[in-house]
């Protein structure tokens, strides 16, 4: 569980009106942009519940993309996402969804850039937290507050072994250890959060092992 401070009761340094609808939201479209690792092209978003019924008021839909331009939820650019999104040549498109039983504040976002493709479910949990809870159709948990290795690799013996080898090799401490999978035999997902920033030497480690076929490595945000 995240440990939980004075400035997650009191509420975020962030620019309004809402951390819910707001900051939560830019932090969503900063952790869509950080775990597809490359300039966002384009994106479709999805918004659920009540990000749907009063995202104009609460201008999350601005928020969303100022995320995915990188910005963190105290940038004082963040009104001028719209702008900067058609300067920076990001297309985009918002519609009203409906993603099932999930946290009302909830969104889906599908990005691309130039190589890769994220398709991403997370909610915003109130005072600028958030929690991502599926990326690319795999169940996950991620609130931003370790640094997280992502593997996409083949479902067989010893893989997730020698994926935690490589990361006690460069000392790196593991806070949590999830592993998800469709089908058995097939592909998995593999989220590592730690408790020490994540190396590129790592990283290019951890893609060398047999059966590894993609590595993500998401800073703390």
């Amino acid at each position: 569980m995240a440990h939980i401070g004075l400035f997650d009761i009191v509420g975020p340094i962030m620019v309004g009106p809402s951390s819910s609808h707001t900051a939560g939201a830019v932090r969503l479209g900063l952790a869509a942009s950080r775990i597809l690792g490359e300039r966002v092209q384009r994106a479709q978003i999805f918004l659920h519940g009540s990000f749907a019924a009063t995202y104009w008021g609460h201008r999350t839909d601005v928020a969303v993309i100022a995320g995915l331009l990188g910005m963190g939820m105290a940038d004082p650019e963040i009104p001028r996402a719209f702008e900067l999104a058609e300067q920076a040549g990001l297309i985009y498109s918002f519609q009203s969804t409906d993603l099932g039983d999930v946290h009302p504040n909830s969104v889906r976002m599908k990005v691309w850039g130039s190589h890769e493709m994220v398709d991403l479910i997370g909610a915003s949990i109130g005072g600028g937290r958030i929690n991502i809870y599926s990326i690319d159709g795999f169940d996950v948990s991620v609130d931003g507050s370790y640094s997280v290795l992502i593997t996409r690799h083949r479902d067989e013996p010893g893989i997730i072994a020698e994926i935690t080898r490589v990361l006690a090799l460069y000392n790196i401490n593991i806070a949590f250890l999830d592993v998800s999978r469709k089908v058995r035999g097939l592909d998995a997902l593999l989220i590592a959060q730690t408790d020490d920033p994540i190396p590129k030497e790592a990283v290019e480690h951890v893609l060398q092992l047999r059966g590894v076929m993609a590595v993500r490595n998401l800073p703390c945000f």
